[in-house]
């Protein structure tokens, strides 16, 4: 009698395995994510569908490799070219995660329509959605669609075949968490599951040189679901971020091979789909109230790029015996260290108000340059005085007061100066080069008193 597979514990959310199910994830620390699944060895032979048996690699000389940094191939979305550090790379995988609804099916069909219209033959296979819902929703979204074949389909082997048939230049998957394998016997989206179709497109990726995107839900804390192995397979990962409450969609790059980290595109959600938008600063600057306390524009760098948000801060008194301290958009024990700093070393009496600190658009800022923006619109609100609208300021602060240099001033201020901001106040180690600025007037200040003596 053939012995059967044994039965194994995994976590859903690290990947830890066990023999006997736990409560607790003793490497991650999770509650209730083990999950029971089959176990068995892998097979001697590999299958029908597996790419590593089917291309043989020996060493090469790294001084033999021709480069290929400027062979990448525009999406034809310019700030999705941003993202991607400059096009798409052959031979990369990359992973785009988002909330359900946010727009990852409908900007992977935006640049499969872009990408045929140039001779692309893109192959998207589809594991949520029938041909006639893609076409559906491509017909919504006005696109022509040449070039582009649909695959409803979830089976790993098949998909394989087919595109070794095919031979596409690029093929999407939505969703990766769809997607299941024969060899193993657990659940799609399980942990099993998406490590092992990721891997098989991994090697497909880089054996035949087509680029491959993985599209990927998030859990309810906002990362990727499955393992974090998934995260460290890929080339680039690509997060949508925004909500509901606002039409504009930011694709944040944490992690690229290919290009800088950390750097965003932006896009407007409209009837026709997700539109590029060239110049963030202005959409988030638009509906800055006039002669509002509580109101400063700081600016921030989002990778290479320099972005003009406006920070909102809110002091009132309280009935409790302590002020509350609420952030949106900027880290809460930043902001309360900023406060305790404030009230130290300018002598502001905030313990018995409380304050409320607002990026406004939905934005959120996790760079120190925000930290003086964030202080003065905290210092207007609570002396009730207004910052001049035509003022910008940026700056990281210290414990005891100082401020102190950021990184890529100069791009900060011709980003204020394109804006037609008249006055910009940064730290003085970031002035030097800076007064040649024409049409706006550059201020260093060494300390928070400098900067509240120039701001009112």
């Amino acid at each position: 009698m053939a012995k059967l597979p044994a039965t194994i514990f995994v976590c859903q959310n690290c990947g830890s395995q066990s023999r006997k199910w736990l409560g607790q994830c003793p490497d991650c620390e999770e509650w209730n994510t083990l999950v029971e699944e089959r176990f068995r060895a892998a097979p001697q032979t590999k299958g029908a569908g597996s790419f590593s048996s089917q291309f043989s690699t020996s060493p090469i000389a790294y001084d033999t490799i021709e480069s290929q940094d400027d062979a990448r191939t525009s999406t034809g979305i310019d700030e999705m070219d941003r993202v991607l550090g400059g096009g798409i790379v052959a031979g990369s995988l990359v992973l785009i995660g988002g909330a359900p609804g946010i727009g990852k099916s409908t900007i992977v069909i935006q640049m499969a329509d872009k990408l045929g219209q140039n001779g692309t033959k893109v192959l998207y296979v589809s594991g949520e959605e029938s041909e006639r819902q893609i076409k559906m929703r491509g017909e919504r979204l006005g696109i022509a669609a040449d070039n582009l074949f649909l695959l409803p389909e979830t089976n790993l082997q098949s998909i394989l075949a087919e595109t070794a048939k095919m031979k596409p230049d690029l093929v999407i998957v939505d969703s990766i968490q769809t997607v299941f394998s024969e060899k193993i016997e657990s659940a799609p989206g399980s942990v099993s599951q998406v490590r092992e179709v990721a891997a098989q497109f991994m090697m497909f990726a880089k054996q035949t040189g087509t680029p491959v995107f993985l599209t990927g839900h998030v859990t309810k804390e906002g990362s990727i679901a499955g393992p974090k192995t998934l995260e460290h397979i890929v080339d680039t990962v690509l997060y949508f971020e925004g909500d509901r409450h606002h039409n504009h969609r930011i694709i944040r790059a944490t992690k690229n091979r290919f290009g800088a980290a950390n750097e965003i595109g932006v896009f407007e959600m409209t009837n026709a789909g997700l539109v590029p938008v060239s110049n963030p600063s202005e959409l988030f600057l638009q509906e800055r109230p006039e002669n509002a306390t509580g109101s400063v524009v700081t600016v921030c760098m989002e990778g290479t790029r320099p972005m003009l948000v406006e920070v909102q801060a809110l002091v009132s008194g309280t009935t409790f015996g302590s002020g509350r301290r609420m952030t949106q958009g900027f880290d809460h024990n930043r902001a309360s260290l900023l406060i305790a700093v404030l009230e130290k070393q300018l002598g502001f009496q905030l313990a018995g108000d409380d304050v409320f600190v607002n990026v406004a658009g939905g934005m959120e800022i996790d760079e120190p340059a925000a930290d003086l923006g964030v202080l003065a619109a905290i210092a207007s609100s609570f002396r009730n005085l207004q910052v001049p609208p035509e003022t910008a300021v940026f700056g990281e602060v210290g414990l005891t007061g100082e401020i102190r240099g950021v990184l890529q001033a100069q791009a900060r201020a011709r980003e204020a100066q394109t804006l037609g901001f008249k006055k910009l106040i940064l730290p003085e180690s970031n002035k030097k080069g800076l007064e040649k600025l024409l049409g706006i007037r550059v201020v260093g200040v060494k300390n928070l008193e400098q900067a509240m003596d120039e701001l009112f």
